[in-house]
Protein backbone atom coordinates (compact mmCIF):
# COMPACT_ATOMS: atom_id res chain seq x y z
CA UNK A 1 0.00 0.00 0.00
CA UNK A 2 2.82 2.41 0.86
CA UNK A 3 4.53 1.62 -2.42
CA UNK A 4 1.32 2.39 -4.31
CA UNK A 5 0.95 5.69 -2.51
CA UNK A 6 4.53 6.71 -3.25
CA UNK A 7 3.95 5.81 -6.87
CA UNK A 8 0.60 7.45 -7.55
CA UNK A 9 0.21 10.31 -5.07
CA UNK A 10 2.86 12.46 -6.81
CA UNK A 11 0.93 11.95 -10.06
CA UNK A 12 -2.29 12.98 -8.31
CA UNK A 13 -0.58 16.08 -6.93
CA UNK A 14 0.59 17.10 -10.41
CA UNK A 15 -2.92 16.64 -11.81
CA UNK A 16 -4.42 18.80 -9.06
CA UNK A 17 -1.80 21.50 -9.57
CA UNK A 18 -2.53 21.57 -13.30
CA UNK A 19 -6.23 21.85 -12.56
CA UNK A 20 -5.60 24.69 -10.13
CA UNK A 21 -3.50 26.47 -12.75
CA UNK A 22 -6.57 26.65 -14.94
CA UNK A 23 -8.36 29.07 -12.62
CA UNK A 24 -7.72 32.14 -14.76
CA UNK A 25 -10.26 34.44 -16.45
CA UNK A 26 -11.05 34.03 -20.15
CA UNK A 27 -12.52 36.13 -22.93
CA UNK A 28 -16.27 36.08 -23.33
CA UNK A 29 -17.52 34.72 -26.65
CA UNK A 30 -20.94 35.09 -28.20
CA UNK A 31 -24.41 35.82 -26.79
CA UNK A 32 -25.12 32.24 -25.78
CA UNK A 33 -24.75 32.35 -21.97
CA UNK A 34 -22.92 29.02 -21.96
CA UNK A 35 -20.24 30.70 -24.10
CA UNK A 36 -19.53 33.34 -21.45
CA UNK A 37 -16.27 33.05 -19.51
CA UNK A 38 -16.97 31.58 -16.09
CA UNK A 39 -20.52 30.72 -17.16
CA UNK A 40 -22.96 29.42 -14.55
CA UNK A 41 -25.78 28.80 -17.01
CA UNK A 42 -27.31 25.44 -17.91
CA UNK A 43 -30.21 24.45 -20.14
CA UNK A 44 -33.63 25.16 -18.71
CA UNK A 45 -35.00 21.83 -17.42
CA UNK A 46 -38.51 22.67 -18.63
CA UNK A 47 -38.11 24.23 -22.08
CA UNK A 48 -34.61 22.99 -23.00
CA UNK A 49 -33.14 26.27 -24.41
CA UNK A 50 -36.18 26.86 -26.62
CA UNK A 51 -38.33 28.99 -24.34
CA UNK A 52 -42.02 29.25 -25.16
CA UNK A 53 -42.85 29.95 -28.80
CA UNK A 54 -45.83 32.30 -29.29
CA UNK A 55 -47.94 31.18 -32.22
CA UNK A 56 -49.04 34.74 -33.01
CA UNK A 57 -45.76 36.60 -33.03
CA UNK A 58 -43.55 33.57 -33.64
CA UNK A 59 -40.83 34.58 -31.21
CA UNK A 60 -39.51 32.74 -28.18
CA UNK A 61 -40.03 34.09 -24.67
CA UNK A 62 -38.85 32.62 -21.36
CA UNK A 63 -40.96 29.94 -19.75
CA UNK A 64 -41.90 30.19 -16.08
CA UNK A 65 -38.73 28.39 -15.01
CA UNK A 66 -36.25 30.60 -16.90
CA UNK A 67 -38.23 33.85 -16.70
CA UNK A 68 -35.91 35.37 -14.08
CA UNK A 69 -32.62 34.20 -15.56
CA UNK A 70 -32.21 36.91 -18.20
CA UNK A 71 -31.69 34.38 -21.02
CA UNK A 72 -34.42 32.52 -22.88
CA UNK A 73 -34.10 28.78 -22.28
CA UNK A 74 -31.32 28.98 -19.69
CA UNK A 75 -31.14 29.06 -15.90
CA UNK A 76 -28.26 29.35 -13.46
CA UNK A 77 -26.83 26.11 -12.17
CA UNK A 78 -28.02 25.22 -8.66
CA UNK A 79 -24.44 24.28 -7.75
CA UNK A 80 -21.98 26.91 -6.50
CA UNK A 81 -19.20 24.56 -7.69
CA UNK A 82 -20.30 24.72 -11.34
CA UNK A 83 -17.48 25.64 -13.77
CA UNK A 84 -14.80 25.71 -11.06
CA UNK A 85 -11.80 23.58 -10.15
CA UNK A 86 -14.14 21.57 -7.92
CA UNK A 87 -15.86 20.15 -11.01
CA UNK A 88 -12.77 17.95 -11.55
CA UNK A 89 -12.66 16.67 -7.97
CA UNK A 90 -15.07 13.67 -8.49
CA UNK A 91 -12.96 11.97 -11.20
CA UNK A 92 -9.72 12.81 -9.35
CA UNK A 93 -11.08 11.10 -6.23
CA UNK A 94 -12.33 8.07 -8.19
CA UNK A 95 -9.03 7.64 -10.04
CA UNK A 96 -6.88 8.12 -6.93
CA UNK A 97 -8.91 5.63 -4.88
CA UNK A 98 -8.89 3.06 -7.70
CA UNK A 99 -5.10 3.24 -8.02
CA UNK A 100 -4.46 3.20 -4.25
CA UNK A 101 -7.05 0.62 -3.13
CA UNK A 102 -7.07 -1.47 -6.36
CA UNK A 103 -10.87 -1.73 -5.95
CA UNK A 104 -12.62 -0.08 -8.86
CA UNK A 105 -16.35 -0.42 -8.13
CA UNK A 106 -16.39 1.37 -4.77
CA UNK A 107 -13.89 3.96 -6.01
CA UNK A 108 -16.08 4.89 -8.97
CA UNK A 109 -19.20 5.01 -6.83
CA UNK A 110 -17.52 7.28 -4.27
CA UNK A 111 -16.50 9.60 -7.12
CA UNK A 112 -20.12 9.64 -8.32
CA UNK A 113 -21.31 10.35 -4.78
CA UNK A 114 -18.90 13.27 -4.38
CA UNK A 115 -20.18 14.68 -7.68
CA UNK A 116 -23.74 14.43 -6.40
CA UNK A 117 -22.81 16.16 -3.14
CA UNK A 118 -21.11 19.05 -4.94
CA UNK A 119 -24.00 19.48 -7.38
CA UNK A 120 -26.64 19.56 -4.64
CA UNK A 121 -24.57 21.64 -2.19
CA UNK A 122 -24.49 18.66 0.20
CA UNK A 123 -28.28 18.35 0.50
CA UNK A 124 -29.12 14.70 1.28
CA UNK A 125 -32.28 14.17 -0.80
CA UNK A 126 -31.02 16.16 -3.81
CA UNK A 127 -27.72 14.22 -3.74
CA UNK A 128 -29.46 10.84 -3.82
CA UNK A 129 -31.80 11.90 -6.63
CA UNK A 130 -28.97 13.37 -8.70
CA UNK A 131 -26.71 10.33 -8.24
CA UNK A 132 -29.35 7.79 -9.22
CA UNK A 133 -31.72 9.67 -11.57
CA UNK A 134 -29.25 11.92 -13.39
CA UNK A 135 -26.26 9.62 -12.99
CA UNK A 136 -26.78 5.87 -12.98
CA UNK A 137 -30.30 5.66 -14.45
CA UNK A 138 -29.58 8.28 -17.11
CA UNK A 139 -26.42 6.44 -18.19
CA UNK A 140 -28.12 3.06 -18.68
CA UNK A 141 -31.23 4.51 -20.35
CA UNK A 142 -29.23 6.56 -22.86
CA UNK A 143 -29.83 5.00 -26.28
CA UNK A 144 -26.17 5.16 -27.32
CA UNK A 145 -24.96 3.56 -24.09
CA UNK A 146 -27.65 0.88 -24.26
CA UNK A 147 -26.56 -0.05 -27.78
CA UNK A 148 -22.98 -0.52 -26.54
CA UNK A 149 -24.19 -2.69 -23.65
CA UNK A 150 -26.21 -4.88 -26.03
CA UNK A 151 -23.14 -5.19 -28.26
CA UNK A 152 -21.12 -6.29 -25.22
CA UNK A 153 -23.67 -8.92 -24.23
CA UNK A 154 -23.94 -10.33 -27.77
CA UNK A 155 -20.17 -10.45 -28.14
CA UNK A 156 -19.85 -12.23 -24.79
CA UNK A 157 -22.40 -14.77 -25.97
CA UNK A 158 -20.54 -15.30 -29.24
CA UNK A 159 -17.27 -15.86 -27.37
CA UNK A 160 -19.00 -18.44 -25.18
CA UNK A 161 -20.40 -20.16 -28.28
CA UNK A 162 -16.99 -20.23 -29.98
CA UNK A 163 -15.42 -21.72 -26.85
CA UNK A 164 -18.16 -24.34 -26.48
CA UNK A 165 -17.95 -25.30 -30.16
CA UNK A 166 -14.21 -25.83 -29.85
CA UNK A 167 -13.24 -23.00 -32.21
CA UNK A 168 -10.97 -21.29 -29.69
CA UNK A 169 -9.24 -24.57 -28.80
CA UNK A 170 -8.77 -25.42 -32.49
CA UNK A 171 -7.31 -22.00 -33.20
CA UNK A 172 -5.00 -22.45 -30.23
CA UNK A 173 -3.77 -25.77 -31.65
CA UNK A 174 -3.19 -24.15 -35.04
CA UNK A 175 -1.34 -21.24 -33.46
CA UNK A 176 0.81 -23.61 -31.41
CA UNK A 177 2.05 -25.15 -34.66
CA UNK A 178 2.53 -21.86 -36.52
CA UNK A 179 3.42 -19.28 -33.84
CA UNK A 180 6.59 -20.56 -32.22
CA UNK A 181 7.62 -17.78 -29.82
CA UNK A 182 6.37 -15.21 -27.33
CA UNK A 183 7.50 -12.45 -29.69
CA UNK A 184 5.49 -14.01 -32.52
CA UNK A 185 2.37 -14.29 -30.36
CA UNK A 186 2.63 -10.65 -29.31
CA UNK A 187 3.24 -9.44 -32.87
CA UNK A 188 0.26 -11.51 -34.06
CA UNK A 189 -1.88 -9.74 -31.45
CA UNK A 190 -0.59 -6.37 -32.66
CA UNK A 191 -1.28 -7.26 -36.30
CA UNK A 192 -4.85 -8.34 -35.53
CA UNK A 193 -5.41 -5.15 -33.55
CA UNK A 194 -4.18 -3.06 -36.48
CA UNK A 195 -6.42 -4.94 -38.93
CA UNK A 196 -9.54 -4.36 -36.80
CA UNK A 197 -9.49 -0.57 -37.06
CA UNK A 198 -13.22 -0.02 -37.45
CA UNK A 199 -14.03 0.71 -33.80
CA UNK A 200 -12.15 0.58 -30.52
CA UNK A 201 -14.86 -1.33 -28.61
CA UNK A 202 -15.03 -3.93 -31.35
CA UNK A 203 -11.24 -4.05 -31.52
CA UNK A 204 -10.76 -4.65 -27.78
CA UNK A 205 -13.21 -7.50 -27.41
CA UNK A 206 -12.49 -9.25 -30.72
CA UNK A 207 -8.68 -9.20 -30.37
CA UNK A 208 -8.98 -10.40 -26.78
CA UNK A 209 -11.31 -13.25 -27.66
CA UNK A 210 -9.16 -14.48 -30.55
CA UNK A 211 -5.69 -14.03 -29.03
CA UNK A 212 -6.21 -15.14 -25.41
CA UNK A 213 -5.67 -18.87 -26.15
CA UNK A 214 -2.50 -18.07 -28.12
CA UNK A 215 -0.92 -15.71 -25.61
CA UNK A 216 -1.84 -18.06 -22.76
CA UNK A 217 0.03 -20.94 -24.43
CA UNK A 218 3.14 -18.77 -24.71
CA UNK A 219 2.94 -17.60 -21.08
CA UNK A 220 2.23 -13.97 -21.89
CA UNK A 221 0.62 -12.27 -18.91
CA UNK A 222 -2.95 -11.06 -19.25
CA UNK A 223 -1.73 -7.59 -18.24
CA UNK A 224 0.60 -7.53 -21.27
CA UNK A 225 -2.19 -8.74 -23.56
CA UNK A 226 -4.47 -6.01 -22.17
CA UNK A 227 -1.78 -3.41 -22.93
CA UNK A 228 -1.39 -4.65 -26.52
CA UNK A 229 -5.17 -4.60 -26.98
CA UNK A 230 -5.47 -1.09 -25.52
CA UNK A 231 -2.51 0.21 -27.54
CA UNK A 232 -4.01 -1.07 -30.81
CA UNK A 233 -7.53 0.19 -30.08
CA UNK A 234 -7.86 3.97 -29.77
CA UNK A 235 -4.35 4.76 -31.14
CA UNK A 236 -5.15 2.80 -34.32
CA UNK A 237 -8.71 4.07 -34.68
CA UNK A 238 -7.59 7.71 -34.37
CA UNK A 239 -5.31 7.38 -37.41
CA UNK A 240 -7.67 5.19 -39.50
CA UNK A 241 -9.75 7.26 -41.96
CA UNK A 242 -12.48 4.59 -42.01
CA UNK A 243 -13.39 4.25 -38.35
CA UNK A 244 -15.96 5.42 -35.85
CA UNK A 245 -13.33 7.81 -34.45
CA UNK A 246 -12.86 9.51 -37.82
CA UNK A 247 -16.62 9.93 -37.90
CA UNK A 248 -16.56 11.50 -34.42
CA UNK A 249 -13.83 13.99 -35.31
CA UNK A 250 -15.61 14.88 -38.55
CA UNK A 251 -18.79 15.51 -36.56
CA UNK A 252 -17.11 17.75 -33.97
CA UNK A 253 -15.28 19.96 -36.49
CA UNK A 254 -17.08 23.02 -37.82
CA UNK A 255 -17.87 24.13 -41.38
CA UNK A 256 -18.17 20.56 -42.70
CA UNK A 257 -14.41 20.14 -43.10
CA UNK A 258 -13.95 17.52 -40.39
CA UNK A 259 -12.94 14.58 -42.57
CA UNK A 260 -10.41 16.67 -44.48
CA UNK A 261 -8.96 17.89 -41.18
CA UNK A 262 -8.76 14.32 -39.90
CA UNK A 263 -6.72 13.20 -42.93
CA UNK A 264 -4.36 16.19 -42.73
CA UNK A 265 -3.83 15.66 -39.00
CA UNK A 266 -2.73 11.98 -39.18
CA UNK A 267 1.05 12.64 -39.63
CA UNK A 268 0.98 14.96 -36.59
CA UNK A 269 -0.85 12.56 -34.29
CA UNK A 270 2.34 11.81 -32.42
CA UNK A 271 0.94 9.94 -29.43
CA UNK A 272 -0.92 7.40 -31.58
CA UNK A 273 1.98 6.86 -33.97
CA UNK A 274 4.64 6.72 -31.25
CA UNK A 275 2.54 4.30 -29.21
CA UNK A 276 2.72 1.85 -32.11
CA UNK A 277 6.50 2.41 -32.43
CA UNK A 278 6.95 1.89 -28.68
CA UNK A 279 4.78 -1.22 -28.52
CA UNK A 280 6.46 -2.99 -31.45
CA UNK A 281 9.91 -1.86 -30.32
CA UNK A 282 9.43 -3.22 -26.81
CA UNK A 283 8.22 -6.57 -28.16
CA UNK A 284 11.20 -6.96 -30.51
CA UNK A 285 13.71 -5.73 -27.92
CA UNK A 286 12.09 -7.83 -25.16
CA UNK A 287 12.11 -4.81 -22.88
CA UNK A 288 9.71 -4.40 -19.96
CA UNK A 289 9.77 -1.99 -17.04
CA UNK A 290 7.64 -0.92 -14.12
CA UNK A 291 4.97 -3.26 -12.72
CA UNK A 292 4.64 -4.99 -16.11
CA UNK A 293 8.12 -6.48 -15.72
CA UNK A 294 6.96 -8.34 -12.59
CA UNK A 295 3.81 -9.63 -14.30
CA UNK A 296 5.77 -10.87 -17.29
CA UNK A 297 8.42 -12.48 -15.08
CA UNK A 298 5.73 -14.36 -13.14
CA UNK A 299 4.12 -15.50 -16.40
CA UNK A 300 7.42 -16.77 -17.85
CA UNK A 301 8.91 -18.38 -14.75
CA UNK A 302 5.81 -19.56 -12.87
CA UNK A 303 3.13 -19.76 -15.55
CA UNK A 304 1.10 -17.27 -13.47
CA UNK A 305 -0.72 -15.19 -16.08
CA UNK A 306 -2.54 -12.98 -13.57
CA UNK A 307 -0.14 -12.26 -10.67
CA UNK A 308 -3.20 -11.57 -8.60
CA UNK A 309 -6.97 -11.83 -8.82
CA UNK A 310 -8.85 -12.95 -11.91
CA UNK A 311 -12.38 -11.47 -11.93
CA UNK A 312 -13.26 -13.65 -14.93
CA UNK A 313 -12.30 -16.96 -13.31
CA UNK A 314 -14.67 -19.68 -14.43
CA UNK A 315 -16.14 -17.55 -17.20
CA UNK A 316 -14.58 -19.61 -19.99
CA UNK A 317 -15.83 -23.10 -20.61
CA UNK A 318 -13.52 -24.49 -23.27
CA UNK A 319 -14.44 -27.52 -25.30
CA UNK A 320 -12.28 -30.68 -25.27
CA UNK A 321 -8.94 -30.24 -27.00
CA UNK A 322 -9.88 -32.48 -29.95
CA UNK A 323 -13.20 -30.75 -30.67
CA UNK A 324 -13.82 -28.07 -33.25
CA UNK A 325 -12.07 -26.61 -36.29
CA UNK A 326 -10.25 -23.33 -36.88
CA UNK A 327 -13.14 -22.30 -39.14
CA UNK A 328 -15.46 -22.47 -36.11
CA UNK A 329 -13.64 -19.42 -34.75
CA UNK A 330 -12.52 -17.62 -37.88
CA UNK A 331 -15.82 -17.68 -39.79
CA UNK A 332 -17.98 -16.14 -37.00
CA UNK A 333 -15.32 -13.46 -36.42
CA UNK A 334 -15.12 -12.61 -40.14
CA UNK A 335 -18.92 -12.49 -40.39
CA UNK A 336 -18.98 -10.29 -37.27
CA UNK A 337 -16.54 -7.83 -38.86
CA UNK A 338 -18.50 -7.73 -42.13
CA UNK A 339 -21.85 -7.33 -40.37
CA UNK A 340 -20.53 -4.56 -38.13
CA UNK A 341 -19.11 -2.65 -41.10
CA UNK A 342 -22.45 -3.00 -42.91
CA UNK A 343 -24.27 -1.95 -39.73
CA UNK A 344 -22.17 1.19 -39.40
CA UNK A 345 -22.59 2.33 -43.01
CA UNK A 346 -26.31 1.51 -42.71
CA UNK A 347 -26.58 3.83 -39.71
CA UNK A 348 -24.79 6.50 -41.78
CA UNK A 349 -27.31 6.33 -44.65
CA UNK A 350 -25.31 4.27 -47.16
CA UNK A 351 -28.42 2.41 -48.33
CA UNK A 352 -30.27 5.71 -48.72
CA UNK A 353 -27.82 6.94 -51.34
CA UNK A 354 -24.89 8.31 -49.32
CA UNK A 355 -21.34 7.47 -50.42
CA UNK A 356 -19.28 4.96 -48.44
CA UNK A 357 -16.96 7.57 -46.87
CA UNK A 358 -19.85 9.92 -46.10
CA UNK A 359 -21.86 7.10 -44.58
CA UNK A 360 -18.94 6.15 -42.34
CA UNK A 361 -18.50 9.79 -41.34
CA UNK A 362 -22.17 9.98 -40.37
CA UNK A 363 -22.36 6.53 -38.79
CA UNK A 364 -23.61 5.80 -35.29
CA UNK A 365 -21.19 3.27 -33.77
CA UNK A 366 -23.71 2.19 -31.16
CA UNK A 367 -26.41 1.35 -33.71
CA UNK A 368 -23.99 -0.17 -36.22
CA UNK A 369 -22.24 -2.44 -33.74
CA UNK A 370 -25.49 -3.49 -32.08
CA UNK A 371 -27.20 -4.44 -35.37
CA UNK A 372 -24.08 -5.99 -36.86
CA UNK A 373 -23.40 -8.17 -33.82
CA UNK A 374 -27.04 -9.26 -33.69
CA UNK A 375 -26.94 -10.54 -37.28
CA UNK A 376 -23.55 -12.17 -36.63
CA UNK A 377 -24.99 -13.97 -33.59
CA UNK A 378 -27.86 -15.35 -35.67
CA UNK A 379 -25.40 -16.54 -38.31
CA UNK A 380 -23.21 -18.20 -35.65
CA UNK A 381 -26.18 -20.05 -34.15
CA UNK A 382 -27.30 -21.32 -37.57
CA UNK A 383 -23.73 -22.25 -38.55
CA UNK A 384 -23.10 -24.28 -35.38
CA UNK A 385 -26.51 -25.92 -35.74
CA UNK A 386 -25.66 -27.03 -39.28
CA UNK A 387 -22.21 -28.17 -38.15
CA UNK A 388 -23.80 -30.02 -35.21
CA UNK A 389 -21.14 -28.53 -32.96
CA UNK A 390 -23.58 -28.58 -30.04
CA UNK A 391 -27.26 -29.00 -29.35
CA UNK A 392 -29.74 -26.14 -29.60
CA UNK A 393 -30.22 -26.25 -25.82
CA UNK A 394 -26.46 -25.91 -25.26
CA UNK A 395 -26.33 -22.95 -27.64
CA UNK A 396 -29.15 -21.19 -25.81
CA UNK A 397 -27.31 -21.82 -22.55
CA UNK A 398 -24.36 -19.87 -23.92
CA UNK A 399 -26.44 -16.67 -24.16
CA UNK A 400 -26.76 -16.05 -20.39
CA UNK A 401 -23.26 -17.44 -19.83
CA UNK A 402 -21.88 -14.80 -22.19
CA UNK A 403 -23.93 -12.16 -20.40
CA UNK A 404 -22.43 -13.21 -17.06
CA UNK A 405 -18.90 -13.05 -18.49
CA UNK A 406 -19.46 -9.39 -19.39
CA UNK A 407 -20.98 -8.31 -16.05
CA UNK A 408 -17.68 -6.87 -14.68
CA UNK A 409 -17.20 -4.73 -17.79
CA UNK A 410 -20.85 -3.65 -17.80
CA UNK A 411 -20.70 -2.56 -14.15
CA UNK A 412 -17.52 -0.55 -14.62
CA UNK A 413 -18.85 1.05 -17.82
CA UNK A 414 -22.11 2.03 -16.12
CA UNK A 415 -20.27 3.64 -13.21
CA UNK A 416 -17.81 5.38 -15.58
CA UNK A 417 -20.68 6.82 -17.64
CA UNK A 418 -22.40 7.93 -14.43
CA UNK A 419 -19.23 9.68 -13.27
CA UNK A 420 -19.07 11.50 -16.61
CA UNK A 421 -22.65 12.65 -16.05
CA UNK A 422 -21.54 14.08 -12.71
CA UNK A 423 -18.65 16.05 -14.24
CA UNK A 424 -20.93 17.29 -17.02
CA UNK A 425 -23.49 18.51 -14.50
CA UNK A 426 -20.72 20.43 -12.71
CA UNK A 427 -19.56 22.17 -15.92
CA UNK A 428 -16.05 20.68 -16.07
CA UNK A 429 -15.87 21.15 -19.86
CA UNK A 430 -16.51 24.90 -19.57
CA UNK A 431 -13.80 25.20 -16.94
CA UNK A 432 -11.24 23.62 -19.26
CA UNK A 433 -12.54 25.52 -22.30
CA UNK A 434 -11.98 28.90 -20.67
CA UNK A 435 -8.40 28.02 -19.86
CA UNK A 436 -7.66 26.98 -23.45
CA UNK A 437 -9.08 30.22 -24.80
CA UNK A 438 -6.94 32.25 -22.44
CA UNK A 439 -3.79 30.28 -23.23
CA UNK A 440 -4.19 30.74 -26.98
CA UNK A 441 -3.01 34.35 -27.03
CA UNK A 442 0.74 34.97 -27.05
CA UNK A 443 1.76 31.30 -26.70
CA UNK A 444 1.49 30.05 -30.25
CA UNK A 445 4.95 28.47 -30.33
CA UNK A 446 4.15 26.17 -27.39
CA UNK A 447 0.39 26.00 -27.98
CA UNK A 448 0.51 22.45 -29.46
CA UNK A 449 2.16 21.25 -26.24
CA UNK A 450 -0.41 23.14 -24.13
CA UNK A 451 -3.33 21.71 -26.11
CA UNK A 452 -1.85 18.22 -25.87
CA UNK A 453 -1.40 18.53 -22.09
CA UNK A 454 -4.93 19.86 -21.56
CA UNK A 455 -6.37 17.12 -23.78
CA UNK A 456 -4.52 14.52 -21.68
CA UNK A 457 -5.77 16.03 -18.44
CA UNK A 458 -9.38 16.39 -19.57
CA UNK A 459 -9.63 12.89 -21.06
CA UNK A 460 -7.88 11.39 -18.01
CA UNK A 461 -10.27 13.09 -15.61
CA UNK A 462 -13.47 12.42 -17.56
CA UNK A 463 -12.56 9.09 -19.19
CA UNK A 464 -13.82 10.18 -22.60
CA UNK A 465 -11.84 10.92 -25.76
CA UNK A 466 -14.83 11.95 -27.81
CA UNK A 467 -15.98 14.46 -25.20
CA UNK A 468 -12.49 15.97 -25.26
CA UNK A 469 -12.65 16.25 -29.07
CA UNK A 470 -15.99 18.02 -28.76
CA UNK A 471 -14.56 20.62 -26.39
CA UNK A 472 -11.12 21.32 -27.86
CA UNK A 473 -11.45 20.98 -31.65
CA UNK A 474 -14.04 23.79 -32.10
CA UNK A 475 -11.93 26.02 -29.83
CA UNK A 476 -8.80 25.50 -31.96
CA UNK A 477 -10.85 26.21 -35.08
CA UNK A 478 -11.95 29.50 -33.54
CA UNK A 479 -8.37 30.44 -32.61
CA UNK A 480 -6.75 29.68 -35.98
CA UNK A 481 -7.62 29.84 -39.63
CA UNK A 482 -7.45 26.32 -41.03
CA UNK A 483 -4.97 27.64 -43.63
CA UNK A 484 -2.48 28.21 -40.81
CA UNK A 485 -0.07 25.23 -40.50
CA UNK A 486 -0.18 25.64 -36.71
CA UNK A 487 -3.91 24.87 -36.78
CA UNK A 488 -3.38 21.33 -38.10
CA UNK A 489 -0.68 20.65 -35.50
CA UNK A 490 -3.03 21.86 -32.73
CA UNK A 491 -5.98 19.84 -34.09
CA UNK A 492 -3.72 16.77 -33.98
CA UNK A 493 -2.63 17.71 -30.47
CA UNK A 494 -6.33 17.72 -29.45
CA UNK A 495 -6.80 14.19 -30.76
CA UNK A 496 -3.47 12.90 -29.45
CA UNK A 497 -4.06 14.35 -25.99
CA UNK A 498 -7.56 12.88 -25.87
CA UNK A 499 -6.25 9.42 -26.81
CA UNK A 500 -3.39 9.70 -24.30
CA UNK A 501 -5.67 10.67 -21.42
CA UNK A 502 -8.14 7.99 -22.44
CA UNK A 503 -5.29 5.46 -22.56
CA UNK A 504 -4.16 6.36 -19.01
CA UNK A 505 -7.54 6.74 -17.34
CA UNK A 506 -8.98 3.85 -15.31
CA UNK A 507 -12.50 5.21 -15.94
CA UNK A 508 -12.10 5.23 -19.73
CA UNK A 509 -14.51 2.92 -21.52
CA UNK A 510 -11.75 1.79 -23.92
CA UNK A 511 -9.47 0.90 -21.00
CA UNK A 512 -12.33 -1.01 -19.42
CA UNK A 513 -12.99 -2.83 -22.70
CA UNK A 514 -9.31 -3.79 -23.00
CA UNK A 515 -9.45 -5.32 -19.51
CA UNK A 516 -12.59 -7.21 -20.48
CA UNK A 517 -11.10 -8.37 -23.78
CA UNK A 518 -7.99 -9.75 -22.07
CA UNK A 519 -10.09 -10.95 -19.11
CA UNK A 520 -7.60 -9.18 -16.85
CA UNK A 521 -8.17 -7.45 -13.52
CA UNK A 522 -8.94 -3.85 -14.44
CA UNK A 523 -6.76 -2.10 -11.86
CA UNK A 524 -3.86 -4.43 -12.71
CA UNK A 525 -4.20 -3.41 -16.34
CA UNK A 526 -4.22 0.29 -15.46
CA UNK A 527 -1.26 0.11 -13.07
CA UNK A 528 0.90 -1.87 -15.54
CA UNK A 529 -0.03 0.23 -18.57
CA UNK A 530 0.35 3.65 -16.92
CA UNK A 531 4.19 3.81 -16.97
CA UNK A 532 4.19 2.85 -20.65
CA UNK A 533 1.57 5.45 -21.56
CA UNK A 534 3.31 8.19 -19.54
CA UNK A 535 6.64 7.42 -21.24
CA UNK A 536 5.04 7.77 -24.65
CA UNK A 537 3.19 10.91 -23.52
CA UNK A 538 6.46 12.58 -22.45
CA UNK A 539 8.12 11.83 -25.79
CA UNK A 540 4.98 13.01 -27.62
CA UNK A 541 4.92 16.24 -25.60
CA UNK A 542 8.55 16.98 -26.48
CA UNK A 543 7.75 16.25 -30.13
CA UNK A 544 4.79 18.68 -30.08
CA UNK A 545 7.07 21.34 -28.59
CA UNK A 546 9.57 20.75 -31.41
CA UNK A 547 6.81 20.79 -34.05
CA UNK A 548 5.43 24.07 -32.66
CA UNK A 549 8.88 25.68 -32.83
CA UNK A 550 9.44 24.37 -36.37
CA UNK A 551 6.10 25.67 -37.66
CA UNK A 552 6.51 29.06 -35.96
CA UNK A 553 9.89 29.41 -37.70
CA UNK A 554 8.41 28.52 -41.09
CA UNK A 555 9.96 25.04 -41.27
CA UNK A 556 7.88 21.98 -42.32
CA UNK A 557 5.98 20.62 -39.34
CA UNK A 558 6.21 17.12 -40.83
CA UNK A 559 9.81 16.98 -39.59
CA UNK A 560 8.40 16.47 -36.09
CA UNK A 561 7.40 12.84 -36.77
CA UNK A 562 10.85 11.44 -37.67
CA UNK A 563 12.35 13.39 -34.77
CA UNK A 564 9.73 11.86 -32.43
CA UNK A 565 10.44 8.34 -33.74
CA UNK A 566 14.17 8.80 -33.11
CA UNK A 567 13.44 10.08 -29.58
CA UNK A 568 11.15 7.10 -28.88
CA UNK A 569 13.65 4.52 -30.13
CA UNK A 570 16.35 6.22 -28.06
CA UNK A 571 14.11 6.07 -25.00
CA UNK A 572 13.54 2.35 -25.60
CA UNK A 573 17.29 1.70 -25.73
CA UNK A 574 17.71 3.55 -22.43
CA UNK A 575 14.86 1.53 -20.88
CA UNK A 576 16.37 -1.71 -22.19
CA UNK A 577 19.79 -0.88 -20.77
CA UNK A 578 18.31 -0.16 -17.34
CA UNK A 579 16.14 -3.30 -17.35
CA UNK A 580 18.29 -6.11 -18.78
CA UNK A 581 16.57 -9.45 -19.06
CA UNK A 582 13.18 -7.97 -18.11
CA UNK A 583 11.42 -10.23 -20.56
Amino acid sequence: MRTLRRRFLPLLAVVMLLCAAMTVPALAAGEDPTELAGTKYIECPDCGTSGVVLSGEGEAVPCETCADSGYVGYVESPSPFYNTFWSLIPPIIAIALALITKEVYSSLFLGILVGGLLYSSFAFEATILHVFNDGIVASVTDSYNMGILIFLIILGSMVCLMNKAGGSAAFGRWAKDHIKSRVGAQLASVLLGVLIFIDDYFNCLTVGSVMRPITDKHNISRAKLAYIIDATAAPICIIAPISSWAAAVAGFAEDGQGFNLFLRAIPYNYYALLTIVMMVGMILMKAEFGPMAKYEKNAIEKGDLFSGSNPYAGAEDDAPEDKGRVLDLVLPVVVLIICCVIGMIYSGGFFDGEGFITAFSNSDASVGLMLGSAFALVFTLVYYLIRRSMSFKEMMGCIPEGFKAMVPAIMILTFAWSLKNMTDSLGAKFFVRDFVRTSASGLQMILPLIVFAIGCLLAFATGTSWGTFGILIPIVQNVFSMDNPMAIVCISACMAGAVCGDHCSPISDTTIMASAGAQCDHVNHVSTQLPYAITCAVVSGVTYLIAGILVSMGAPGLLGLPIGIVLMIGALFVIRSKNPGAN
